[in-house]
């Protein structure tokens, strides 16, 4: 079939675009840290069982302490601290914005590449970054008193959308790293049988780290506010919240990076990362009939431009 990665592509943006939605009303109604400690739980049964069936085992077969130690650190960086600014962003500035922010991803992938693993920081890299952020400023500046520009989101929600840029594009970096470990520590008459699901694996043990950080530190929050871990339990009553986060964990964490590395295989990577970043542009019109957020010129064009900005990192 023509075109089918250039199509698997645009179903991930789609699923991720609902995915950021669902986070959001779970976020809402669950709150961050149960949101996380079920959305991290789910998404590594769901992870074990695929490794039970391709390995015979429920955890990343062949896989090195090496590879393990930077995996979890990675899933340190990119599901703990990254997606508790997700979360948080969603709450103060909404979904919608929350994804534009995460534009930023790619250009911090950018820029620890080159610190971390040496690759080149060229000037298509440094054209994608200024692309990504002009369309940001657009989005979220606008005039204020005296004829200068003023941020027109709460400081605190911008702040926990750069947060969650920087933690996505940082742990990706990580993950890259663990990842090639892992890939070395298989032996070479069964590397060419896993390969396809190695980057599974790798997922599953950075869901384990963001569980562990999720709910150690989700105990630490409810001693100091007087709560317990009944609230965990209690949240089993709240079906809209539940439900919530299953969409959001199946859409994101399982389907749509099952999906995204399939687009791989039919597609250039290039076509496929630029397409599957199409987000910020895809939760306008949603985010208008379920959250109520007017729709104005600026904030398209500010979504385009930011797209455009992702893009060029990959087709320039």
């Amino acid at each position: 079939m023509q075109y089918i990665g250039e199509i698997i592509s645009l179903c991930v943006s789609v699923l991720w675009t609902i995915s950021a939605l669902a986070a959001e009303v779970g976020s809402k109604r669950l709150g961050v840290f149960v949101m996380n400690v079920w959305r991290m739980g789910v998404a590594l049964v769901l992870s074990a069982l695929l490794m039970w069936a391709v390995f015979g085992v429920p955890y990343p077969a062949y896989a090195s302490n090496e590879a393990w130690g930077w995996l979890l650190l990675s899933g340190f960086v990119g599901y703990f601290f990254g997606d508790w600014c997700l979360f948080n962003s969603y709450l103060s500035i909404g979904s919608r914005y929350g994804q534009l922010l995460m534009t930023l991803a790619p250009m911090f992938t950018a820029i620890f590449a080159w610190i971390m693993l040496g690759q080149t920081l060229g000037w298509n890299s440094l054209l994608a970054m200024a692309v990504t952020l002009l369309g940001i400023a657009i989005s979220v500046l606008g005039r204020g008193e005296k004829h200068t520009f003023a941020l027109q989101l709460p400081t605190k929600g911008i702040l926990f959308g750069i947060g969650a840029g920087l933690g996505q594009g940082v742990g990706l970096v990580l993950s890259k790293i663990g990842l090639d470990k892992y890939t070395a520590s298989v032996p070479a008459e069964v590397l060419p049988n896993i390969e396809t699901y190695l980057p599974f694996g790798a997922n599953m043990v950075r869901c384990l780290a963001g569980l562990v950080c999720f709910y150690f530190f989700y105990l630490i929050i409810s001693h100091k506010k007087n709560s317990n871990i009944k609230t965990i339990r209690q949240s089993l009553h709240n079906r809209k919240g539940l439900l919530a986060m299953l969409t959001a964990v199946f859409a994101g964490p399982f389907i749509g990076v099952s999906l995204s590395l399939m687009a791989l295989n039919y597609t250039a990577a290039g076509i496929a990362s630029t397409l599957m970043a199409l987000s910020p542009i895809l939760i306008l019109v949603p985010s208008y009939y379920f959250f109520h957020l007017s729709i104005t010129l600026k904030s398209i064009i500010g979504a385009i431009v930011s797209c455009v900005g992702v893009s060029l990192f990959f087709l320039l």
